[in-house]
C-alpha cells in the first residue's frame, strides 16, 4: 500500500510523532493569538494620544512640563484621560499617531476617581468604543496601549490579575473596583486606554507601584462611563453631603455582640453642621454611624462609597448607637456649596 495518492500534508502530519504535531498547533496558536493583537492595535492606536502639559508660563521652570496619554471616545475630539495628567495645566496639546499635533482645552476633571475629560480641536478624528468592564476575569487578555516619553502607540500585553480591588486617589478617598493587570507600564502611559482581545476600551490606566514589578492599575470603564457622562453634562461630578465630619472609631467586643453589629468599628460623628442634611435628620455629635441605606458601615469610605451612588434630594436612613440605644434618622443628602 502506498501514500503517493494522498496530500502531501496528510501524509506528513500521519507519519510525524505526536511531539511535532503538538508543535505546530503551539506555533499556529501564537501566530493566531498575534494575528488578534495586531488587529486591536491598528484599531485602536490611531485613537490613542500623547498629552504634554504646560503647568508654568516658563517652559524651563522646575516641574512646568508634564504629560501622560488618553484616548478619543468621539470623533468631535473629546479624550479621555487622567485628572493627575491634566491638574493645574495652563496650556494642552495632543498628538497623533500620525504626528498631528493639536491644541486642547479641559472640559472636567474629578480627582476622586483620577479620571478627566479634554477636548482636541479636530474633527472627525478616530476613537474608540468603551466596553464593560464588569465582564472582566482574572486571566483575561488584555493590551495597554499609550505614549510613555512621548513614544508614540507603546504597546504592551498581560492578563487581568485581579478585579475590584481599590486604592486611594490623590485627595484621600478610596477609589473602588479597580482592575489589576499584568501589561507593562511606565508613568507616560497615565490616561492611556486598557482594551480588551475585541478592541473594546475596559479600562483607563491610572498608576504603577513603582518599587514592584508587573502590577498595573486602570479605572475600570464602567466607572470611566458614568463620570464621562457627568464631566461631559455639568464639568464636574457632585456627590451629596451629609454635612458632618466623622472618625474611625473601634467598637469593644462585647459592645459589638450586644448590638448585633456587622463590624467592630464605627464612624463616629466628630462635628456637624447643625442646618445641614445630618443635623437637620436627628444626627448629632458623638453618634456612632453603623449602616447607612441598606448597607452597614465600618469605615469611613462606606459612607462616601454609598453617596457616591445616592441620588442627591432623595431621603435615605442612617443608624446610629446614641449611648445605649438604636436609633434610625431620616437624612436628606444635598450639594456641596461649592458645586453650585
Amino acid at each position: 500500500m502506498t501514500t503517493a495518492g494522498l496530500p502531501a500534508a496528510a501524509g506528513r502530519g500521519q507519519d510525524e510523532p505526536p511531539a511535532v504535531r503538538e508543535r505546530v498547533s503551539d506555533g499556529q496558536l501564537l501566530d493566531a493569538y498575534s494575528r488578534a493583537m495586531v488587529g486591536v492595535v491598528d484599531r485602536i492606536a490611531p485613537a490613542v494620544v500623547g498629552i504634554s502639559v504646560l503647568k508654568q508660563p516658563e517652559p524651563w521652570a522646575p516641574g512646568g512640563i508634564g504629560g501622560g496619554s488618553g484616548v478619543i471616545i468621539a470623533p468631535d475630539g473629546y479624550i479621555l484621560t487622567n485628572d493627575h495628567v491634566v491638574s493645574g495645566a495652563m496650556q494642552l496639546r495632543v498628538g497623533m499617531m500620525d504626528g498631528t499635533m493639536m491644541e486642547a482645552r479641559v472640559i472636567g476633571t474629578d480627582p476622586s476617581t483620577d479620571l478627566a475629560v479634554i477636548v482636541a480641536d479636530g474633527t472627525a478624528l478616530p476613537h474608540a468604543d468603551l466596553g464593560e468592564s464588569g465582564c472582566l476575569h482574572a486571566g483575561q487578555l488584555v493590551i495597554a496601549i499609550g505614549s510613555p516619553f512621548g513614544f508614540q502607540s507603546t504597546v504592551s500585553t498581560g492578563v487581568v490579575s485581579a478585579t475590584g480591588r481599590a486604592m486611594r486617589s490623590r485627595e484621600g478617598r478610596l477609589i473602588g473596583n479597580i482592575i489589576q493587570h499584568t501589561a507593562p507600564l511606565n508613568p507616560g502611559n497615565s490616561g492611556g486606554p486598557l482594551v480588551d482581545s475585541a478592541g473594546r476600551v475596559v479600562g483607563i490606566n491610572t498608576a504603577i507601584i513603582m518599587p514592584a514589578q508587573g502590577i498595573g492599575f486602570a479605572i475600570p470603564s464602567d466607572t470611566a462611563r458614568y463620570i464621562l457622562s457627568q464631566l461631559m453634562t455639568r464639568g464636574r461630578v457632585i456627590r451629596g453631603i451629609l454635612g458632618m465630619a466623622g472618625r474611625l472609631r473601634p467598637l469593644p467586643r462585647r459592645f459589638v455582640r450586644f448590638h448585633r453589629l456587622t463590624y467592630d468599628s464605627a464612624v463616629e460623628v466628630v462635628s456637624l453642621d447643625p442646618d445641614g442634611p445630618a443635623g437637620r435628620g436627628g444626627i448629632q455629635s458623638g453618634d456612632l454611624i453603623t449602616a447607612i441605606g441598606s448597607r452597614k458601615v465600618g469605615a469611613i469610605d462606606d459612607l462616601h462609597s454609598f453617596l457616591d451612588a445616592w441620588t442627591i434630594g432623595i431621603p435615605l436612613t442612617i443608624e446610629v448607637i446614641r449611648g445605649t440605644d438604636h436609633l434610625s434618622c431620616t437624612v436628606v443628602p444635598k450639594e456641596p456649596l461649592s458645586a453650585g
